[in-house]
């Protein structure tokens, strides 16, 4: 079987590892263009385009996939599967029709929940309990496809986008696995509609979203703590500096002070700690990092920063 495959993230790379090592021909990998990355701006390689290199496998960065030149690419090399993985464009429907077994989809939620391009770190904001990875048969919408098979990932009580990808990447790699398997031994994958009244959507991260709304409940920005934690982070601004909070948890007592205050007293023990009234419940954040400083728990930043009076502003 010939395979071209189509992914960028670290996600996408461990379904190429695993793939690769099955009988089967991955005759092309299609990337995003290498970007610059961090304060030096150096232009990076994707994931998938280093691990492809490392492989001998053939890459292509197109910026438009739908573009004449990597549609011709595409029919030179014949392929009988594309296989994707958070490759981060839409595919023609010319190129949907190109091979034999059509384009499949590894996508890091139980569809049709968490449609779109951040399902992981949607999951985990919007307090769910269970995400997982579904095999989807592809068609011209955005992730709207037939389901073709769904393995179920458990989200624990403190789960980070960070772990939560690292679980899902390694069941995204054996799903892909158990379908590619399956075609080579020539059983029908049963395609399963999408029940549309079912849908929601996991838009793009922007940085906006890591904005501290005091308003919210402790608990939900506990949740976008976790979920967005990496990039963009939940930010505040102390003082007129960016406070990024990296690691919280609610407490179910509630005060009387506006939200976004800072707590002049310690709610438990002989040591005072960073604690926020929010709009329902109190926030502890129990590690943070100040623009221009290094990450240290709230301890430690209160020994040298006196907090008495302050209000966090939303970022």
């Amino acid at each position: 079987m010939r395979i071209v495959y189509m992914g960028t993230p670290e996600i996408a790379a461990r379904v190429l590892q695993s793939v690769s090592r099955l009988p089967v021909e991955i005759v092309g990998a299609f990337t995003q263009p290498d970007k610059p990355v961090g304060r030096g701006r150096v232009l990076t390689k994707p994931p998938v385009k280093v691990l492809a290199e490392q492989l001998g496998i053939p890459v292509f960065q197109p910026k438009r996939v739908k573009g004449a030149k990597a549609m011709e690419t595409l029919r030179q090399l014949k392929p009988d599967l594309i296989l994707v993985t958070a490759y981060g464009q839409l595919l023609s429907q010319a190129i949907l029709e190109l091979p034999a077994f059509g384009c499949i989809n590894m996508h890091a939620s139980l569809l049709p929940k968490y449609r779109g391009a951040a399902p992981i770190q949607w999951a985990i904001v919007r307090g769910e309990t269970e995400t997982g990875v579904t095999a989807m048969q592809m068609d011209i919408g955005m992730d709207t496809g037939d389901m073709l098979r769904k393995v179920k990932v458990p989200i624990a009580p403190q789960e980070t986008a960070n772990s939560l990808y690292e679980k899902l990447a390694d069941a995204a790699a054996a799903l892909a696995c158990e379908v590619v398997k399956d075609l080579l031994q020539g059983k029908p994958l049963v395609r399963t509609p999408q029940p549309e009244a079912q849908a929601t959507y996991a838009p793009i991260i922007q940085k906006e979203d890591g904005k501290a709304d005091w308003q919210m409940s402790a608990e939900q920005l506990e949740r976008r703590v976790r979920g967005l934690c990496g990039w963009p982070g939940v930010y505040a601004l102390l003082d007129g500096k960016k406070l990024t909070i990296l690691e919280a948890a609610a407490l179910p007592e509630n005060g009387s002070k506006a939200p976004g205050t800072v707590l002049e007293d310690a709610l438990e023990g002989k040591h005072p700690h960073l604690y926020v009234q929010t709009g329902n419940g109190i926030l502890w954040i129990k590690r943070l990092q100040l623009q221009g400083k290094k990450a240290m728990d709230d301890e430690a930043f209160l020994r040298g920063n006196p907090m008495k009076g302050k209000t966090l502003c939303s970022g």
